[in-house]
This record gives structure tokens, sequence and C-alpha cells, in this order.
């Protein structure tokens, strides 16, 4: 067990509804492993119950049913939540809903100062955290004046800051532009590669879902598919079943074979096209 980062054994979350009081459940008995240094996408449609799944990861909520362990220890155990937040920290969706302070660097230092962090150690994780993240030149700015992608590099060394063994990532890349969304996905494949973080990443982005080591989908609160990138989009039928979308480069071998093109289907970069045809 030494390997595992998160376990989930047959977790549920139910909440009740604002309209009727029923009862609803977002997640229904899921039981998984992510193991250390593993990069694991969720795919999943609006509903699904992926954002869920990832703030009990995090000890944000805690499951109705079942037990979550972060390095071993249960979210449920009060005395552990500090230790299960510093070890997996959480970005979100909107990067301005994540910067507190004034000036980046002191943005970056809000983790550790709560987690009671001597100085002399704060100033060293900040300037390792924004270095990691391409923003050292940036320390001195205010957060308000950086380009989105800017921005969540920042929040992403705020949690680099309190020196986490994983980063769940929540849909991180949903409000930016094209650029923005690249400047994090580097960030991130780095943390995972050269770093060795494990990162559990949200997405609807398909091109950046091929970049995990695992992909897991999830359906009306249950795990529904799940297998390497090219298990999971070779599955053409079945993704669309679920409401989701394959790679670009997926869905034009997905054509091709329909009009009689002799070529395998488990294709997901344009790189690997293009030797194929040739």
């Amino acid at each position: 067990m030494n390997d595992v980062m998160i376990r989930l054994e047959n977790v549920t979350y139910e909440y009740k509804s604002y309209i009727d009081d029923s009862i609803l459940t977002a997640v229904n008995n899921v039981s998984l492993e992510v193991k250390k240094g593993e990069f694991l996408v969720i795919l999943g449609h609006n509903g699904s119950g992926k954002s869920t799944m990832a703030k009990m990861m995090n000890g944000l909520i805690l499951p109705t049913k079942g037990d979550i362990y972060v390095m071993g220890k249960n979210t449920k155990d009060e005395e552990n939540i500090w230790e299960i937040r510093s070890k997996a920290g959480m970005v979100f969706q909107n990067p301005d809903n994540q910067l507190v302070a004034t000036i980046v660097e002191e943005d970056v230092a809000f983790g550790p100062e709560n987690l009671g962090i001597p100085p002399a150690e704060i100033r060293k994780r900040v300037d390792e955290a924004l270095e990691l993240v391409e923003m050292s030149e940036y320390k001195k700015h205010a957060p308000h004046l950086l380009s989105g992608g800017q921005k969540q590099r920042v929040a992403i060394a705020g949690i680099l800051a309190m020196k986490p063994d994983c980063i769940i990532f929540d849909e991180p890349t949903a409000m930016l532009d094209p650029n923005g969304r690249l400047e994090v996905m580097n960030t991130i494949k780095k943390l995972n590669k050269e770093e060795g973080k494990t990162i559990i990443l949200i997405t609807h982005y398909m091109d950046e879902a091929v970049e995990a080591d695992r992909i897991m989908v999830m359906s009306q609160g249950e795990i529904v598919l799940q297998g390497t990138p090219r298990e999971v989009f070779s599955q053409v039928d079945r993704v669309k079943e679920l409401g989701l979308d394959v790679p670009q480069v997926t869905e034009l071998v997905y054509e091709l074979r329909k009009e009689g093109i002799d070529i395998r289907n488990d294709v997901l970069n344009v790189e690997e096209l293009v030797d194929i045809l040739c």
C-alpha cells in the first residue's frame, strides 16, 4: 500500500435537494486507488459527480458513506485534515477566486503562513514555487494585472509552497484562452514528469486528457469506463454515448474507418496520424 496516494473505499456522497428536500446521490459507491506519481484524468458530463469526487479527495467535503484515505490517513478524522490538505492541494476553475493578496509573493506565502511555517522557510518555499511555475519575475506584481494563465500559475505556486505530494485540479483551464491553457498544462506536465507530483485533473478538453497515464470516466456518480487514453478513446461510440467528445484526430480516424480505410483506431495526436498515413 506504500505506493498508494489516495484510496476510496465504497464512497457515496448524498445531498438534499433545495427544491423538494429529496436526497440526491452525487457519487455512488465508488472505489479506486490513485498511485503516487500517477497522472489521472477524470472525465464526465456536467452533473456526473467528478467535482464532488475531487473535493472529497481533498477533504473539503466528507463522504456520506465509505472512507477516503490520503497517504493512509482517513479524511473523516478531524486531527488529520490539515495534514491531508497540505499533502493533497487543490486548484479550482476560476483563478480570481483563489488569489487573496495584493502582491504575487504574498499570495504564494499565504498557505505556508497558515501552516505555521517559519518565515525563512516561507521565503525559500515562495521562491522555489514561483520558479517552478516560471513566475519568478512577477513576484512583486499585483495579481489582478496578470493574464488568466499567469493567475492560475500563481494559484498553483500557492499550493506548491505547502509542499504537497498530490495536486487536484478541478477544470483549471476552463476559463482560460488557448495560450493560458497551454501555460497551465505545461506546468501540470512539468510537475508530474519532473517533480514527481501525483496529478488528478478534471477537464472537459480531450487534448488535455490524452496527456494522462489513466483516464476515468464518470456518469451518474459512478465510474463507467477507465483505462489508458488509447484504451478509452479507441471506444469512440461508448465515449459519445456518455455525452463526451474524443480528440479531434481520433474523431477523424473514426470517420476514415467508417469510409472503409484500414487504419488503427487508437490514434491520439496529429504526429501519429501523419506517420500512419504516410
